[in-house]
Order: C-alpha cells, then sequence, then structure tokens
C-alpha cells in the first residue's frame, strides 16, 4: 500500500433504525456490552485508512464524542459532523470534513465488514471509482401492481454493499451535478454508485462478502450478536 496516499472512512450513522423497533437507534444498540457502531469503528480503525469522519444525527455530536470515541480509544475519528436530510446530504457533510485523496463511504450499520474488503477496496480505487457487492444467491422477479413482468438474469444482478470508494474530488464533481435534477430525481439516489453513474461515470465491482450485512432488522441484530461471541 503507498504510504503517500491518504485514505478517509466516512462511516454514516446518522439513521434513525425504524425497522428495528426500538426507542434506541440502531447504531447505538448494545451487542454484547458494545454499541453496534463500536465494532464498526474497531474495524476502520485497524484498517489502511488514515483518519475516520463520523456523521451522527444533530444533537448526538457530545455523546458520541464522550460514550464512544473517547471512552474506546477511536484515534483515528477525525470528525464528527451532522447528517442531513437525505443519506446524499449526509455523505457530502462527511465528505467535506475530509481532505483525503480517497474516500471509503460505509454504512456504520455493516458492523461486520473486514479489513480485508476495506483495504481491497483502497487498491481497487486507485484505477477507478469501485463498490463492493455479491452476486445474487436468488432468482429476482420485476413487480408491478403485483404482477410479474420480467424476470432478470442471475448472473448480471449483484447485492450492492459498502465500502464504495471514490477519488474525493470527482465525487465532488458528480455531486455538483444534482443541482440539475428534480428533487424526486435526487431522493430516488440511493447509494454513492448512482451519484457517479448519473455523472457518466465508470463504476468498478469489488467482491464483497456475504457477511458484510446492514443492521435492519432485530434477526439482523440476532445475526450480529451470534457472530460477535466468539
Amino acid at each position: 500500500m503507498n504510504t503517500t496516499i491518504k485514505y478517509a472512512g466516512i462511516i454514516l450513522a446518522a439513521g434513525s433504525g425504524s425497522r428495528m423497533h426500538s426507542d434506541i437507534p440502531k447504531q447505538y444498540i448494545e451487542i454484547n456490552g458494545k454499541p453496534l457502531i463500536y465494532y464498526t469503528l474497531e474495524t476502520f480503525e485497524h484498517s489502511v485508512v488514515d483518519e475516520i469522519v463520523l456523521v451522527v444525527r444533530p444533537g448526538d455530536e457530545e455523546y458520541v464524542q464522550r460514550e464512544i470515541v473517547d471512552k474506546y480509544g477511536f484515534s483515528k475519528v477525525s470528525s464528527i459532523v451532522c447528517g442531513g436530510n437525505t443519506r446524499t446530504d449526509s455523505v457530502l457533510n462527511g465528505i467535506r470534513a475530509s481532505k483525503a485523496e480517497f474516500v471509503l463511504i460505509h454504512d456504520g450499520a455493516r458492523c461486520l465488514v473486514s479489513e480485508n474488503l476495506i483495504e481491497r477496496m483502497a487498491e481497487a480505487v486507485l484505477e477507478t471509482s469501485c463498490i463492493a457487492a455479491v452476486p445474487s444467491k436468488d432468482t429476482v422477479k420485476i413487480v408491478k401492481d403485483g404482477l410479474v413482468v420480467e424476470t432478470p438474469k442471475r448472473e448480471n444482478l449483484y447485492i450492492v454493499q459498502t465500502p464504495q470508494a471514490f477519488n474525493r474530488n470527482s465525487l465532488l464533481k458528480a455531486y455538483a451535478e444534482l443541482d440539475k435534477l428534480s428533487d424526486e430525481k435526487r431522493r430516488s439516489l440511493t447509494d454513492d454508485a448512482m451519484i457517479m453513474e448519473n455523472a457518466r461515470k465508470p463504476v468498478q465491482i469489488v467482491a464483497g462478502e456475504y457477511s458484510n450485512i446492514k443492521v435492519t432488522t432485530p434477526e439482523d441484530l440476532d445475526f450480529v450478536k451470534n457472530i460477535k461471541k466468539y
């Protein structure tokens, strides 16, 4: 790994986690005595990234600094910034807080991400924008009004994960093009790869990991708890 190149991990932890059916935002739910976001930060802390920008809910900054960053000694966390009204707003706030040449954007709720995957993303982004993804194991149907209208070829379907890695300046230029879009179109952009696709920039697939799930439901949380027992 080239030590002159600087990488930032942009960790998104500004969601409410409504599908978790909990009064506590999912990033703060404890797993074996530590908040879920701890495990994500721990992996990035020991990875090839040079700094971590943590994006949190407005009003959570002091709590996160005291009860997570300081308490567990995450020395690579350089900034804690507020999330925005949308995911794209939150990512943009995170990107602007870093001056690293390359950024790896990651969902804080994907707490089983591995150092190996982060390193492979850091290597691949030197060539082009890239996203972690795994081939779909299931047949997928396109449905309209409750009826199947199409069955895409499974070999062309991938389940997209994070991290997603980009040259910071290229991503910022792609974000600037969003001003040309309608509000409806902007809301339809659910990951950063779509930002680059909108700017007509290539995005490469890097082999992800099936274990790298996003904790969304109580069942997902149970899965992580079982993994983190060992």
